[in-house]
């Protein structure tokens, strides 16, 4: 189907993200000023990088990803996804940095990023692209459409688990999933992906001493308070010390000495500490709002390419926020993933301002 003129981005889901990335900075300023002071004598030291090398890198890519005629990503798809293949791989070369026992990160002389982070942009572009491929029918075949998503999704999926970083293959592969059903694809090969990617992500789960312990930890929260359930037990004192209103932006006490990673991980604790329910539910309904907008436009889309984008980012974010939220509230699972605008973290920054420009050249074409 041929694509409507283009006319001006979506405005409202414009508004969302750039209040998004607003908060987020603020945000950010205020749960790293300790340890910035601490540290470097720099209470705006983490807030400075974020700016460096996440908002201007991030800056750059949005002109681009926003610029450019979008179609054009669908002809670059397939070498962008060899790229971040490329990247993974090389963290577990000398270039590659070891830091807390994973292998996430590629050093460049002063530069380092995360090759997982950029996965979750060029991924989603290589199956909005591959998908979209009218010559061939590979929602519906077997052959050429199911073996190829598992052998690609397969291979990112094992590479990633090798660093380790579970809970991005879960985000990443649930997207996928997403952005293939959407497809067309029919129920039974849903099924299909959904059985065996429990069983092997249940398999990796018994057979890793750690990922196993945070398991445990998550059934029985009352135990090893000092130990593995630490952290999720002085976020939930963090978000219950905050009440309805929050003790005051800048006033958090656990940020300071007993909250583990305030700046990352833990963040979203800072934030219902500081802003209290008021402001936690304030930013939970801003991603609301954002993943639904992007669904909505998916939906008026004429172009199956900017449908499949726009879905997949869509998840990507909501997934990766629910995630982050929800395991230092204690819904689920202790796991390690920024909270996407708000976290620190360059690289996530840097990503998922692209994405949103992409997302936003994408809306110029909605009905």
């Amino acid at each position: 189907m041929a694509r409507r003129a283009a006319r001006n981005p979506d405005y409202f889901l414009l508004a969302i993200f750039v209040i998004l990335l607003v908060f987020g900075l603020a945000m950010l300023a205020s749960a790293s000023s300790d340890m910035g002071k601490t540290l470097f004598n720099n209470s705006y030291y983490y807030l400075e990088h974020q700016i460096i090398y996440g908002l201007a890198i991030g800056a750059v890519g949005f002109f681009f990803a926003y610029r450019l005629d979008y179609q054009n990503f669908k002809k670059a798809s397939f070498v962008m996804l060899l790229v971040s293949v490329m990247f993974l791989i090389l963290v577990f070369t000398p270039l590659g940095t070891t830091v807390n026992s994973t292998n996430r990160w590629l050093r460049f002389g002063p530069l380092s990023f995360q090759p997982a982070e950029l996965m979750k942009l060029t991924f989603i572009i290589y199956l909005a692209a591959w998908l979209s491929n009218t010559k061939f029918k590979r929602t519906t075949d077997f052959q050429s459409g199911l073996l190829p998503f598992a052998l690609v999704s397969g291979i990112i999926g094992a590479l990633l688990i090798l660093q380790p970083a579970t809970s991005t293959v879960a985000i990443l592969l649930c997207a996928g999933l997403a952005v293939y059903f959407v497809s067309g694809a029919p129920w039974k090969y849903i099924a299909l992906i959904v059985v065996s990617a429990l069983l092997l992500v249940s398999l990796v789960i018994y057979a890793t001493p750690y990922r196993r312990a945070r398991i445990e930890g998550y059934l029985n929260k009352s135990a090893n308070l000092q130990g593995q359930n630490y952290q999720v037990n002085q976020g939930l004192i963090a978000i219950g010390s905050g009440g309805l209103w929050g003790v005051g932006y800048g006033q958090s006490v656990t940020k300071a000495s007993y909250l583990p990673t305030p700046i990352d991980d833990s963040i979203f604790a800072v934030i219902a500490e500081e802003l209290g329910f008021i402001g936690a539910s304030f930013l939970i309904v801003l991603f609301a709002l954002l993943a639904f907008r992007m669904f909505w436009l998916a939906r008026n889309m004429g172009d199956q390419f900017g449908r499949l984008l726009l879905i997949g980012f869509a998840t990507v974010i909501a997934l990766q926020a629910f995630v982050n939220m929800a395991s230092i509230s204690g819904v689920i699972p202790l796991t390690g993933v920024p909270l996407p605008f708000v976290s620190y973290g360059g690289t996530a920054l840097a990503v998922f301002i692209t994405m949103m420009g992409v997302s936003l050249n994408v809306s110029k074409y909605a009905r």
